[in-house]
This record gives structure tokens, C-alpha cells and sequence, in this order.
């Protein structure tokens, strides 16, 4: 899932002060569950808003709606009749998200209410873990699952840096060394000449080339 922060509010206010009447949408998928743009947070920004221009003495009418999913097209119809009206929209989403309202209703700012921070786990309330950084060239088949792109403190792709002790990073001692966690699995699963190979240097053509993907799915929209 897709890790966001909401922006700092002074942020948010400078990008919205010149637009009385502001519809922030808010997204039921990722920033939902990472507690940074679902209904309740949602509602809580609209209300520091209002609080805070309303101490300014300046109009404004900000209101709300949720959809499942701001990154989907199919989404996007529902909000045809909502958006008219409104001077601007806030958008809740991931910046893939935001890309696409403001694609979808070229006509009207949207801006982000959200930094979006990473590709990760959730592992409890508020809690998550950065796995992977959608490098378009996934090697965790040869790493026994560990992305040595994401997890490693220094990014090294074939073997690890030589100043960790204890299995613990270099950089920080109080994370896990990446490539001694990749080691460990391995020889648990028994496929420790994995980590023999040498691995090509990850081609991020894919990654900043978006079109690339997006041919390789034509043939199912046809």
C-alpha cells in the first residue's frame, strides 16, 4: 500500500486561500488505511480550515466526499456532478491520485492535501514499514523476498557493504542489515547460491517511463 503524511497546514492554506469554495476529496483506498485521507481525516483537516480562516476573517465553504478510489478512472464519474460549483478541489489521495483528478477535471485546480512517502507494509496502527520503492525491475525472486533497493541503507544490489556488525546496519545499528537478513532466508530456504550471482544494476527506464507500462497493458483494454 501507499504510505502518505498530510501536508503541514500553513501549506494547505497557501495553496487554497484564494478559492472560497474548496471540495476536499478524500480516498477509501491506501491513504484511508494509513490514517491520512479517509472520512475521519477528512473531516478534521475541514474543520482546522474553517477554524483558521474564520480567525482570519475570510469566507470559506469547504465540503466533503469520499471516493473508493482516486487513482481509478471508474471512480472519477461520480465525482461529474459534485466538482461543479466548487472553485477548487483538495484532494486526500496519493499523488498518483491527485494526477488523475486533476487529469479527469482539467478545468479546476486540485491540489494535495498529502506527501506521499513510500511503497509499504502495515504492521500495526500507524505503523508501518517501507518494502519497496516500484523500481519497475523486481528482484526479490533471487533476494528470498528482501528488496536489497528499499531495505538496504545504502541501496547495494549485490552483496553487502562490509561495515555491518552483529547483522546490524552501518548507517543505523538499530535497523536490521538487509543483506544478512537476505543471507539468513537464503540458507533457511536452501538456495543460498542466489546470493552468488551477480545481478545486473536496476534499469529505472521503466520506472521514469511511465508509457512503457502502459503499452505493456493495451491488449486488455481492447
Amino acid at each position: 500500500m501507499i504510505i502518505a503524511r498530510e501536508k503541514p497546514l500553513d501549506e494547505i492554506v497557501s495553496l487554497i486561500e484564494n478559492y472560497p469554495r474548496i471540495l476536499n476529496v478524500g480516498c477509501a483506498g491506501c491513504t484511508a488505511v494509513c490514517l491520512a485521507g479517509g472520512p475521519r481525516e477528512e473531516a478534521r483537516l475541514n474543520a482546522a480550515l474553517k477554524a483558521f480562516f474564520k480567525k482570519k476573517g475570510k469566507p470559506l465553504t469547504i465540503d466533503s466526499y469520499t471516493v473508493e478510489r482516486q487513482c481509478d478512472t471508474a471512480f472519477m464519474q461520480e465525482l461529474e456532478s459534485r466538482v461543479d460549483g466548487y472553485d477548487a478541489v483538495l484532494s486526500m489521495a496519493c499523488g498518483a491520485g491527485v494526477q488523475l483528478m486533476a487529469s479527469s477535471f482539467p478545468d479546476v485546480p486540485v491540489f494535495p492535501a498529502l506527501n506521499t512517502l513510500f511503497v509499504g507494509v502495515h504492521l500495526d496502527v500507524g505503523w508501518y514499514e517501507e518494502n519497496c520503492r516500484a523500481c519497475g525491475d523486481c528482484q526479490l525472486a533471487y533476494t528470498g523476498g528482501i528488496c536489497p533497493v528499499t531495505r538496504c541503507a545504502k541501496s547495494i544490489f549485490n552483496g553487502p557493504c562490509g561495515g555491518s556488525c552483529n547483522g546490524r546496519c552501518e548507517v543505523d545499528e538499530s535497523i536490521e542489515c538487509a543483506w544478512c537478513a537476505i543471507y539468513e532466508r537464503l540458507a533457511r530456504q536452501g538456495r543460498l547460491d542466489n546470493i552468488l550471482g551477480i545481478r545486473e544494476p536496476v534499469s529505472w527506464k521503466i520506472q521514469a517511463q511511465g508509457q512503457l507500462i502502459q503499452k505493456g497493458y493495451e491488449k486488455f483494454y481492447r
